[in-house]
């Protein structure tokens, strides 16, 4: 049986609003097909990024999401300030997305059509895996000194 989508706290859903409004306010200034590049850069479909951009669905957006989506829609510094803020005020426990670690950049992948969905979702994970150890052996590379 599917589970059901994440969403926030009965209580935090008009703090999710808030920063959802910053993020579609900025998106409404943002030319056609930005939505889809998120889409993109995230591994969803549209129709996820329009339900985590939307203020009125309290669908909360995860923080793995938070940095593509910053560096896709080039917020101003004053609309990145309030958009970080607002996220922390509707996710307290959860670290900023700003502090955790290196900032990403979002890369477009163009791969083959496997022909076949199930096999281009394997793919997929297998590529993001990849990015992520290998992203993960450059940091430990960077936090250690330098032999003579």
């Amino acid at each position: 049986m599917a589970r059901p989508p994440e969403t926030s706290a009965p209580d935090s859903a008009p703090l999710v609003a808030v920063y959802k409004a910053v993020l579609q306010k900025v998106l409404d200034k943002r030319p056609s097909g930005t939505r889809q590049r998120i889409a993109a850069a995230l591994g969803k479909n549209r129709s996820f990024v329009s339900q985590i951009t939307n203020p009125a669905y309290s669908t909360p957006i995860p923080a793995a999401h938070i940095e593509p989506i910053l560096e896709i829609c080039h917020f101003s510094p004053r609309e990145r300030e309030a958009f970080l803020e607002a996220y922390a005020a509707a996710h307290p426990r959860r670290q900023s997305p700003a502090d955790r670690g290196p900032k990403l950049r979002a890369r477009t992948l163009l791969l083959p059509d496997l022909g076949d969905p199930e096999r281009n979702r394997r793919l997929d994970v297998l590529l993001d895996n990849v990015i992520r150890d290998l992203a993960a052996l450059l940091e430990e590379d960077g936090d250690e000194t330098a032999a003579p």
